[in-house]
C-alpha cells in the first residue's frame, strides 16, 4: 500500500527473500497479473534480461521509503538505486502514482472492512 496516498498498488505479493528467489525474480514468466508484484530484499539493483514483458520497478529503503521509480522497463536494460533495501517488480503500469519520497507499507487484506482502515 502507498501509505502517501492510500492506494493499495499490489493485493497479491510475491516474496523473493532467499538467493535462490532472487536469482529467479521473473525470469520464466510470461507476465505478472495486475495487483501482483515481486518483492526482492536485500536488493539494489535489477536486471531485465531475459524476460518477455515490461515492468515498473520501485526502489525502496528499509523504512519503506520510495526512493526510485522506474515505469516500463523493458528486456535486457539494468536499473539501479544504491542505498534500496528492497525493489518492487509489477507489471508496466502498476507503479502509476508511486513517487520518490512516497511511504509504502504492508497491511493485511483479508476482508472488506480491511480495505477501509488501510485508507
Amino acid at each position: 500500500m502507498n501509505e502517501s496516498t492510500g492506494a493499495i498498488i499490489a493485493k497479491q505479493l510475491i516474496p523473493a527473500f532467499d538467493r535462490q528467489s532472487r536469482n529467479q525474480g521473473l525470469l520464466r514468466r510470461t507476465g505478472l497479473r495486475t495487483g501482483e508484484a515481486l518483492i526482492l530484499a536485500p536488493c539494489s539493483s535489477v536486471h531485465t534480461w531475459f524476460m518477455r514483458f515490461a515492468i515498473d520497478i520501485v526502489f525502496v529503503s528499509r523504512a519503506g521509503e520510495v526512493l526510485k521509480v522506474k515505469a516500463g522497463v523493458g528486456p535486457w536494460r539494468l536499473a539501479a538505486r544504491l542505498g534500496s533495501f528492497a525493489v518492487i517488480e509489477m507489471a508496466a503500469g502498476g507503479a502509476t502514482g508511486v513517487q520518490t519520497g512516497h511511504r509504502i507499507g504492508l497491511v493485511r487484506l483479508g476482508s472488506t472492512s480491511d480495505v477501509a482502515n488501510a485508507s
